[in-house]
């Protein structure tokens, strides 16, 4: 062997250097799981090789629902695409987007590291991984074993195992009650947002506008007062129209649905529960 070695220009001890050298290179890289290669084609960028519950975890039971909400897809993470062999064609919206399917959750390995949007993975959020969805969408998840429903924020791609619909962050997963069994059969469905500009085409379109219906009562006087006191809180006008001995009051007409929407959230919050959208053919 060392007559070989020595051919080579190679003696022992160089080849136990080269040895070394060989380990530690093998050490420090290794290959990129389903989760790794969604998110990230470099090798060895996460400090755990399996995916685990954080240790010491903060309590999540309170952490609220993500909000739906409209906003501008991201540049990053909503074009076609292809992991381990197969193709994924994003879709244009989530309009009527609805699934059914096993949910996952990941947690330790992947918090702090980006999305494939580019935002950073925070497992205490209600946020999710999906394949298709565009980035960001908002979705409604129901489980279908015990009934609970959450609503999370898609900001990265995933899961890419066969027959998993949605990938939860830890916290989703918690209130979900999924971290206890790992998967779990859930419905899901996309909350929609139109882009401005289609939203503001569909209004004019529309036919109808928009009362919002705040109480009756046959004490006119007293409808005269909150008309007023309406009028001067949320700078809409009011319309009193007497109906079988009532005095009805409403605010109106709104020509802009979602502003009439909005409108109506704000009257219910600040003490009149019981008010309701009324539609009316415009004139």
């Amino acid at each position: 062997m060392s007559s070989r070695l020595k051919t080579r220009g190679l003696n022992l001890k160089q080849l136990g250097v080269l040895a070394i050298c060989s380990v530690l290179v093998a050490c420090s890289s290794s290959p990129s799981s389903s989760k790794g290669a969604k998110r990230d084609s470099q090798s060895g960028r996460y400090q755990m090789a399996n995916d685990r519950a954080p240790d010491n975890a903060p309590d999540v039971s309170k952490v609220p629902n993500a909000v739906p909400k409209y906003e501008p897809y991201s540049r990053q993470g909503n074009k076609d695409y292809r992991v381990l062999g197969k193709n994924y064609a994003v879709l244009n919206h989530g309009k009527d987007f609805r699934e059914r399917g096993i949910a996952s959750w990941y947690g330790s390995k992947f918090h702090g590291h980006l999305t494939s949007n580019g935002e950073v993975y925070d497992m205490y959020a209600m946020t999710a991984a999906h394949k298709t969805l565009p980035i960001p969408s908002y979705v409604k998840v129901r489980n279908e074993d015990n009934n609970k429903e959450i609503i999370v924020r898609v900001n990265d791609r995933g899961p890419f195992h066969e027959g998993r619909v949605i990938d939860l962050s830890y916290a989703a997963a918690y209130k979900l009650g999924v971290l206890s069994t790992g998967t779990a059969r859930v419905n899901i469905e996309a909350i929609y947002f139109p882009t401005p500009s289609s939203r503001a085409l569909a209004e004019l379109a529309d036919p109808h506008v928009n009362f919002i219906q705040i109480t009756a009562s046959r004490d006119k006087v007293r409808i005269n007062h909150l008309a007023q006191k309406l009028e001067a809180k949320y700078g809409i006008s009011s319309n009193i129209e007497p109906v079988n001995g009532f005095y009805r009051l409403r605010l109106g007409p709104i020509g802009q649905r979602h502003i009439a929407d909005k409108l109506l959230q704000n009257l219910k919050r600040d003490g009149f529960p019981d008010s309701f959208m009324v539609e009316q053919a415009k004139p």
